[in-house]
């Protein structure tokens, strides 16, 4: 039985996913996300399908972040880096609380049976649903698409706030045969979300090798191979699609170096929708997407986070 290291970290709610993404880049081999605030949120036509969480199992307050890494010699080191990384957030403007990290010795048995107590399915937009591939789950009405994950093979249960914003705009935008470049796609859901509203072609793009798997195998699962290409790639590094449609739900400061790539691989009258941004960087990134030349910019939000929707002029 495979031994595991748990990283435990107490976060903000506005850390959250900084502090995933300091986890996904230290090579982490999924997270879980315990979140206070999902025990008031209103989970929108979803009531029902979260009845069964227990305060015992969320903090009083904020969000823990949880890690697993192979419980080897690196894991000291792996574990230093991420400390130093939660002491820079503070530079981008986010304000990541305590972070007290907690280290605990996980076996692997253990570990894929404590994923399914926190994970139900979730209806994220008027079509869209992500649901855990180990629960059947019959869709409400024939309109209704079913997103099957498995969080063992992902970054969390794909239902976080800028998720959910980006599936949402998505389901607005695409009225089918498009071509989407999803940048960044790690658990691939986005992509797939994609692929079920209607896209002829999507391209996915991550550089980390664990999302590129993990995504391969929710495109697989969810029999999307057909329309979904998974690639690992730096951004839009040595891409020359022309696309209808690009989404991007990173950080803000990625999302800046990425807007360049965005417009010139966009078709006239393209639209980029990009998310992860939080709310005090929402002023810097609306001003990016205008000097870079984008339009009619729409802006959503959903608690402390940010999306926009930018057009390229014809």
């Amino acid at each position: 039985m495979s031994k595991w290291t748990e990283c435990s970290i107490h976060t903000t709610e506005q850390a959250i996913e900084p502090v995933s993404y300091i986890l996904h880049q230290a090579g982490a081999s999924g997270v879980v996300i315990e979140d206070s605030a999902d025990l008031t949120r209103l989970w929108d036509e979803a009531e029902d399908e979260m009845y069964k969480l227990s305060a015992e199992d969320y903090p009083e307050e904020g969000a823990i972040v949880k890690a697993y890494f192979p419980a080897n010699e690196y894991v000291g080191e792996t574990i230093k880096k991420i400390k130093a990384a939660l002491k820079d957030l503070p530079l981008y403007g986010i304000e990541p609380g305590s972070v007290d990290v907690v280290l605990a010795d996980v076996y692997e048995e253990d570990w894929e049976n404590s994923w399914k107590q926190y994970y139900k399915p979730v209806r994220m937009s008027e079509t869209l649903t992500v649901a855990p591939s180990w629960e059947v789950y019959v869709p409400e009405s024939p309109l209704e698409k079913v997103i099957e994950l498995d969080p063992g093979m992902a970054f969390g249960t794909g239902t976080h706030p800028t998720t959910m914003l980006c599936i949402q705009a998505l389901e607005r935008e695409l009225n089918g045969g498009e071509t989407v470049l999803d940048v960044g796609t790690g658990s691939g859901i986005l992509a797939i979300a994609a692929a079920k509203l209607g896209a002829a072609e999507v391209k996915a793009f991550d550089l980390d090798d664990i999302a590129v798997r993990s995504a391969l195998e929710n495109v697989e699962y969810n029999k999307c191979t057909s329309v979904v290409q998974v690639t690992k790639n730096d951004l839009l590094a040595d891409s020359s699609v022309q696309a209808d449609l690009i989404v991007a739900n990173i950080l803000a400061d990625i999302i800046i170096r990425l807007m360049d790539g965005a417009y010139s691989q966009l078709k006239a009258g393209g639209v980029f929708i990009t998310s992860g941004i939080i709310e005090s960087k929402r002023n810097q990134v609306e001003q990016a997407l205008l000097d870079t030349g984008f339009e009619n910019l729409e802006v959503h939000t959903m608690e402390d986070w940010v999306l926009f929707k930018a057009v390229k002029p014809e």
